[in-house]
């Protein structure tokens, strides 16, 4: 008999080891976190102490990813990575819809095999998240591999007595499956938004622009699916949880089940990939605001409906609007991905995403990438300065390892905050500031060990807090990629020594120029690296170097 060995902790096999944690931090009683179903921010308790289950709905993979579909990923990033330093066990879902009207359509057109076109969308919207310093999911599930599930957990709807099977003249099933919403009274929790009362200013604009039960109407970012709008439906709200085919779709795009040949709805892929693998009950369930009606309302329904407790708690991000409409495809306002990055650090690009709070509309503009650019020159400047200082960058299992009971207090308190990320960045430059000036004090000090160890205990929290947000310079994916500009730190490029190589020697000239008062020709010098997008700061520990 062959030996069998049962897999290993998943979280700790896929997740970098310091970001998985034996112990919960006691910051974790004060977390709290705000509830769509409910409409109010209450305190996070997990189902199962020291665990938290999040199912976050990925892409559907029928085109290139945009920055409006990243934003969702990178938000609930940074929701996961708070959750990781407070010391929780992660089992993190995000799936990929790889089978759907629009793949199926569009693959048609292009002359493509829908497989084929959903998988190639699939890599690019994983090369997007890679790019921008998603952690990768503890387990990303395709729907074309769990259509048993679909059919296991329609069949329990059914016998349940909550959908119906529609039948043709000869008594046949045709097909076509759809939950029958009268028979479900708890129907319109989740979005029934009048019927509570308004939290906030951000949900109060949410309940304004996302779509819920009170304001279903025309939605131009979620058409009505054909199936839906069958005659053949009970109660106009009901909607489809398996569809016949149309006679366009390829034969293998079909499925064969006890209701007939067809395909799954749109949501009840969620709701069995997340049975299937956060099992009955969750912590969190995630995603964009316009998933919130119909497909979060009609998830928990019929998850519901099949006998399963639904998630426990459901998030949901605001979108990006470029001139105040939400960024999409469908209305040609989308900017790609791979566009972005061409013109900007995918460090600053993260930066602009996830800086203000999740539930927060995000305007996308050129300021919005300034701000950021900005952001990252005074982040990096500090960090180089600090390092150049006291003659060290800590590693970065080090700066991974701070829990959260010794990061800063203001930090914690607006990570808890709903993960009020605007707060939290606040925080990191109040620090920043600090720093600066125990840098500019530095040469002052008779005890510069105990100065240079003032300076070292702020560039650790410092790295420490945007290494929580996933913005530590000196981590992957930035350091590679030159994001981390003329700061010193482990793991750089042999391309970044050459270049600081070739500055420092620029700037030793530099201050011998100067020595000599030879100030045109220092003057020359400085220009020079400045037209090259050098950025060259003088400071009492002597010029230091950054990328403009």
């Amino acid at each position: 008999m062959a030996n069998t060995q049962e897999p290993q902790n998943f979280n700790a096999s896929v997740m970098p080891s310091t970001l998985v944690s034996a112990q919960v931090a006691k910051a974790a009683a004060g977390l709290k976190l705000y509830d769509t179903a409910s409409h109010a921010v209450s305190t996070f308790t997990p189902i199962k102490p020291g665990e938290v289950g999040m199912y976050v709905c990925g892409a559907t993979v029928q085109s290139s990813p945009h920055i409006g579909h990243i934003r969702a990923a990178v938000a609930f990033d940074i929701v996961r990575r708070w959750f990781l330093k407070l010391g929780y066990q992660v089992t993190f879902v995000r799936n990929v819809t790889d089978i759907d009207d629009k793949i199926l359509d569009k693959a048609a057109a292009a002359g493509q095999q829908w497989w084929a076109r959903a998988y190639h969308y699939e890599r690019e919207f994983s090369q997007a998240y890679s790019d921008l310093g998603v952690l990768p999911p503890t387990v990303e599930p395709r729907a074309t591999g769990h259509m048993a599930d679909m059919i296991d957990m329609i069949q329990r709807i059914i016998d349940n007595g909550h959908a119906y099977v529609v039948r043709g003249d000869d008594g046949k099933p045709t097909g076509n499956v759809y939950f029958d919403v009268a028979s479900w009274p708890h129907y319109g929790e989740l979005t029934h938004q009048k019927q509570t009362a308004v939290a906030d200013a951000a949900s109060e604009v949410a309940d304004a622009m996302g779509p819920s039960v009170d304001n279903a109407g025309d939605d131009k970012y979620n058409p009505v699916d054909p199936a839906d709008a069958s005659p053949d439906k009970h109660d106009p709200r009901d909607f489809a949880l398996w569809k016949a085919p149309k006679d366009s779709d390829p034969l293998d795009a079909r499925w064969n089940t006890p209701f007939g040949t067809g395909r799954p709805g749109w949501h009840i892929e969620c709701s069995a990939m997340s049975h299937r693998y956060l099992k009955d009950g969750f912590d969190i369930h995630g995603g964009g605001l316009d998933l919130r009606f119909p497909h979060h309302e009609n998830e928990m329904a019929q998850t519901r409906a099949a006998g399963y407790d639904s998630a426990a708690r459901w998030m949901h991000s605001a979108w990006v609007t470029a001139k105040g409409e939400k960024m999409s495809k469908s209305l040609g306002n989308g900017l790609s991905v791979p566009a972005v990055l061409a013109e900007n650090s995918a460090w600053v690009v993260r930066y602009a995403l996830g800086g203000v709070q999740y539930r927060s509309m995000l305007e996308w503009s050129d300021q919005t990438l300034a701000e950021a650019q900005s952001a990252y020159g005074r982040v990096s400047n500090f960090i180089e300065r600090a390092g150049i200082a006291i003659g060290e960058q800590p590693s970065r299992t080090e700066v991974a390892s701070v829990p959260a009971d010794a990061l800063p207090a203001d930090f914690v308190a607006a990570m808890n905050d709903d993960i009020n990320v605007s707060g939290a960045t606040a925080a990191i430059f109040t620090a920043i500031r600090s720093g600066n000036t125990l840098l500019s004090k530095l040469a002052d000090r008779a005890d510069s060990d105990a100065a240079k160890a003032e300076v070292r205990e702020v560039l650790l929290g410092v790295r420490a807090m945007l290494d929580t947000l996933g913005l530590d310079p000196l981590a992957e994916p930035w350091v590679n990629g030159g994001a981390a500009g003329g700061a010193a730190g482990e793991g750089e490029s042999a391309e970044h020594d050459a270049l600081d190589s070739l500055i420092r020697e620029q700037l030793t000239a530099r201050a011998e120029a100067r020595k000599a008062k030879d100030f045109a020709k220092a003057d020359a010098i400085r220009d020079a690296l400045n037209a090259a997008g050098i950025a060259i700061e003088d400071g009492p520990q002597g010029s230091t170097w950054s990328l403009q």
